[in-house]
């Protein structure tokens, strides 16, 4: 088992979306947590069996800063 960082955000229509900044690409959306958390568990699987033939280099998540301009 591995443990990715995940990234959620509400959008304008009150959708959470959820992204894995580790694996390019691959993010889902959903209208509860519940639901996204069970959809992005489903998408990083899908992503790592399609990019597991492929050995693409996996980017490594440092976090997430707020600036202010």
């Amino acid at each position: 088992m591995k443990k990715f960082s995940v990234v959620v955000e509400k959008d304008e229509d009150g959708y959470y979306v959820a992204s894995v900044p580790e694996l390019p690409g691959c993010f889902t959306q959903a209208k509860t947590l519940d639901e996204l958390i069970e959809r992005i568990k489903e998408a990083i699987e899908l992503y790592l069996s399609v990019k597991s033939e492929e050995k693409e280099k996996k980017k490594e998540f440092i976090g997430i800063i707020e600036v202010t301009v």
